[in-house]
């Protein structure tokens, strides 16, 4: 039973990463795309994105997720307060989403976006 769900999760992680370069290549461009990636500051972030999405292709889904996971944060840190800022204005949960972004993204705002 773990097997299949671990064979089922490569597949559907493999599938997210292309639909989400391609989403974001769609959003704000090819070129500030390739910028952003490309920034020397973002490396860390881009190479355990890539790192990652080469471990899902080469059979190792949960190890690889938790690399991407990384770098993604590093990657999109500076937007979770923007986010959080946004999601402040849900009813009930706003707050407290809010505050756990603000502490993850480190409480810098809108630094160096892309767009």
């Amino acid at each position: 039973m773990p097997s299949m769900w671990l064979t089922d999760m490569q597949s559907k992680l493999a599938m997210g990463n292309i639909l989400f370069l391609i989403g974001l290549t769609l959003l704000i461009g090819l070129q500030k795309s390739l910028l952003f990636f490309a920034r020397r500051q973002k490396l860390k972030g881009t190479l355990a994105f890539v790192a990652g999405i080469l471990l899902i292709l080469f059979r190792w889904p949960l190890t690889g997720f938790i690399v991407e996971l990384y770098g993604i944060f590093v990657l999109f840190g500076d937007f979770f307060a923007t986010i959080g800022g946004f999601a402040g204005n849900v009813p009930i949960v706003g707050p407290y989403i809010q505050m756990v972004l603000e502490k993850v993204g480190g409480g810098r705002r809108n630094a160096e976006l892309p767009v």
